[in-house]
């Protein structure tokens, strides 16, 4: 065995001898100025090496404020019509901004409606800009929160976000930094895990601060998200809301948590509970034509509550588009994929979500008939989706 090892020893030193001296030779045939670059090369290699793994192994969180310090003003853009978990993620990369001295503008398309989300916004007492065409937009750098692709304003097709941070399923990405992790419940927690990365105090400690409007938004946002930690959760959700427990402020969580309802969400909920449609496990209901789009996904909320319904789907009119909702808590119904089925053959339609929760949006005049559509009654357009929860289309 010793005789064996020396041997392997004695071949190890011949071969690197035999690899140092054509080496040697060729180093000392360079001229000194070839030399000098040779030396320059490849110093400017490892270090080049070194550095583009330094980058990559650091946290999200550390390359997301990295890049933000690098733009003066950025847009930070929320899906349309947005929620709380859109709001609070808005929220949180502000606050990621102003520690590199950034100026950060949020903006939406279409409406805050719903009384949770117009509660969220007046409580929390948000600065919040209304667009309706790219032209609007506040910064050439533009960052996507809690969707991944622009969408819902004029000109939306020719933004290139420069950053998404996102929770949903799509193909839509930033030109220099992507998130998306659809395997958490809501985008806040992404956000959560950055602030953390950052070293940020959620107790008033040192450090990058977290105020309590901030923290209470984010909390929120997450449990709005999850109905309340209790769908669609990860680990990462359950984390994120301990860590943010000792900054939020209660009072300001009850208030946007118990807003007073409108009346016409009451009266669309009253349609879907009398009008509904039922066949075995699966509820569908036309609630017609509305005055509150946010009232649609209220009211299949409202649906799904009823003993022996697994899945629902509710729609309804509203200045010619008619808005999808559905929700889901059967195994056998994937919603997102339920509703793209569908309106797949309906022109200008678009539906999608996740397997508990989808949505989607159908113009009138392309599902009565105008070309090239033949067109669908909504009885027809029923059985479709009965049809599609039941995996027979």
């Amino acid at each position: 065995m010793i005789v064996r090892n020396g041997s392997a020893s004695g071949a190890f030193r011949r071969s690197s001898a035999a690899l140092v001296g054509p080496l040697r030779e060729f180093l000392e045939s360079l001229e000194p100025l070839m030399l000098s670059l040779f030396v320059v090369a490849t110093v400017a290699v490892v270090v080049g090496g070194w550095w583009v793994v330094s980058w990559f192994r650091r946290p999200p969180g550390v390359r997301f404020q990295r890049l933000l310090g690098e733009y003066d003003h950025v847009a930070v853009v929320m899906h349309p019509n947005p929620d709380p978990d859109a709001m609070s993620c808005a929220m949180g990369v502000a606050r990621i901004a102003e520690t590199v001295d950034t100026e950060a503008t949020l903006q939406y398309a279409g409406e805050i409606r719903h009384q949770e989300n117009r509660a969220f916004r007046t409580v929390l007492d948000l600065d919040l800009e209304a667009i309706e065409a790219s032209s609007q937009l506040a910064a050439d750098a533009v960052v996507l929160v809690d969707h991944n692709t622009p969408r819902g304003f004029a000109g939306s097709q020719t933004v290139e976000p420069i950053a998404v941070v996102d929770h949903h399923p799509g193909n839509g990405a930033g030109t220099e930094f992507t998130d998306v992790r659809t395997e958490y419940g809501a985008a806040s927690t992404i956000v959560v895990e950055y602030l953390d990365e950052l070293g940020a105090s959620m107790n008033g400690g040192d450090g990058l601060e977290i105020s309590p409007e901030l923290a209470t938004g984010l909390l929120y946002g997450i449990q709005s998200d999850t109905k309340h930690l209790t769908n669609g959760c990860s680990r990462a959700e359950f984390d994120a809301c301990a860590a943010l427990f000792d900054a939020i402020d209660e009072d300001l969580l009850d208030r946007v948590a118990n807003p007073q309802v409108s009346d016409d969400v009451l009266q669309v909920k009253a349609t879907a509970i009398t009008e509904k449609r039922v066949e075995g496990p699966f509820a569908v209901c036309d609630v017609g034509e509305i005055s509150n789009v946010d009232a649609i996904p209220q009211a299949a909320d409202e649906l799904m509550q009823l003993e022996g319904v697994t899945a629902v789907v509710v729609y309804g009119e509203y200045d010619g588009t008619i808005h999808l909702s559905g929700r889901s808590r059967d195994d056998r119904v994937h919603m997102g994929e339920t509703l793209r089925h569908a309106i797949s053959d309906i022109p200008m339609a678009n539906a999608g979500g996740h397997a508990r929760m989808g949505g989607g949006q159908v113009s009138v005049d392309h599902m009565d008939g105008i070309s090239p559509s033949d067109g669908i009654s909504r009885n027809e357009f029923e059985e479709r989706l009965f049809s599609a929860m039941s995996g027979e289309r």
